[in-house]
């Protein structure tokens, strides 16, 4: 359901000073990357007025609908795409519908305020004020920083008060970290202090309160396990079809949640078996036992998805003769049931600051497609088990 009726939306069609609502003509030439941009600005809310701002597609800019103009499908499918495109990070809230505004056809986006700003697009934070919309200042930065909620948000950018700015790594954080989630060139304008730097990135609580976030330690902690025991990974080759079975390889990973995704893909890389062909072919094929690609989705979306919180549990994967057991502690989160787990679609984020950090490192190139491009490469050797308490990913064996 809209949170706004059609009379609203016509206000604020009509209104040229609102700072809650942009018109566009069409959804052609540069208008893409604009309508981008306007999504994020409205996510960050600067006048905080706690109710969504709306993007009017098919708008003149004196605020009458544009004659002629259609609404398609594809127009709608293209805008939701927004969301879960990885551009705009953390994703924003949005829906997007069509609307008969003033006797024409218009494609409304309705975009929430986000909760844990500044959210930005390509590394650049957007803010509205009045009718024009432009890239943050430093003080329009420190605002968005401040008014982060300290109730009811995300774990995984609530402070572990016990850890000091020690706790991480700061050669990580501006040599790796702070490059990939800023642009360079923002990077190199602006003089922000590191303290700035680690609270705008939500590595720490604030600019006065330095104590180090789940996120700061899981991204660019030194040793994230010493204050998070679950933040590690439990990797077993066992010969056989049970746990009972002999272990010939087994090597608990620690670090970063990118050293831990690093380290365990170079392990199952290392124990996929290759099939060379080279009878009836014109040229030698390989096949794998295993495809990659796929184990790297399930993989990376058991670190994204997993639950941090109240728990001392690993990732688990558990490499069986006749299959993989990839396990997460953490059931299904948010809009994501047991029920509708993996259809296309239904997603949402136990750790949504976490999935922005990911998407940054190049972990993450598209949201909500992982398991939709494991299940291409799978088909039917691939079933998930869902319990309130775990997801399990089981990948059975293919021949190599």
């Amino acid at each position: 359901m809209s949170y706004y009726n059609d009379a609203q939306f016509e206000a604020m069609m009509a209104d040229m000073e609102s700072d809650r609502a942009e018109r566009k003509q069409s959804f052609q030439g540069d208008a893409p990357q604009k309508v981008r941009e306007a999504v994020c600005a409205l996510a960050n809310d600067l006048a905080g007025h706690g109710e969504p701002g709306v993007v009017l597609i098919g708008v003149h800019d004196n605020g009458t609908p544009m004659p002629g103009f259609v609404v398609t499908d594809e127009l709608l499918r293209s805008l939701a795409d927004i969301k879960t495109d990885g551009n705009i990070v953390p994703p924003p809230t949005l829906l997007v519908e069509k609307r008969l505004l003033q006797g024409g056809e218009v494609a409304v986006i309705t975009v929430w305020p986000c909760d844990t700003p500044p959210v930005r697009y390509k590394g650049r934070i957007h803010v509205r004020w009045g009718p024009r919309r432009g890239l943050a200042s430093a003080q329009d930065e420190r605002i968005l920083n401040e008014r982060r909620r300290h109730r009811d948000r995300p774990f995984d950018i609530q402070p572990i008060v016990d850890a000091t700015l020690d706790d991480l790594d700061r050669l990580r954080f501006e040599q790796e970290y702070l490059p990939s989630v800023v642009a360079r060139d923002v990077l190199v304008a602006n003089e922000r202090t590191h303290e700035q730097r680690l609270a705008a990135t939500k590595m720490v609580v604030s600019e006065s309160i330095s104590a180090p976030t789940v996120l700061g330690l899981l991204v660019v902690g030194k040793s994230p396990a010493d204050w998070l025991p679950g933040a590690y990974t439990q990797f077993l080759r066992i010969a056989g079809k049970d746990l009972t079975e002999p272990v010939v390889d087994e090597e608990p990973i620690y670090g970063t949640v990118a050293d831990q995704i690093r380290r365990l893909e170079e392990k199952l890389e290392a124990h996929n078996q290759r099939g060379v062909q080279f009878a009836d072919v014109s040229m030698e094929t390989q096949a794998e036992t295993y495809p990659m690609d796929a184990l790297r989705q399930l993989v990376r979306n058991a670190f994204m998805h997993r639950s941090y919180e109240a728990t001392n549990a690993p990732v688990r994967v558990y490499w069986f003769n006749d299959r993989i057991e990839i396990h997460n502690p953490g059931g299904p989160f948010g809009s994501v049931t047991p029920e509708n787990f993996g259809q296309p679609g239904v997603t949402d984020y136990r750790n949504p600051n976490l999935a922005e950090a990911l998407r940054a490192l190049g972990f993450v190139q598209r949201f909500g497609a992982g398991i939709a491009i494991a299940r291409k490469a799978l088909g039917e050797r691939l079933r998930f088990e869902v319990q309130p308490g775990f997801v399990a990913a089981i990948v059975g064996k293919g021949a190599a």
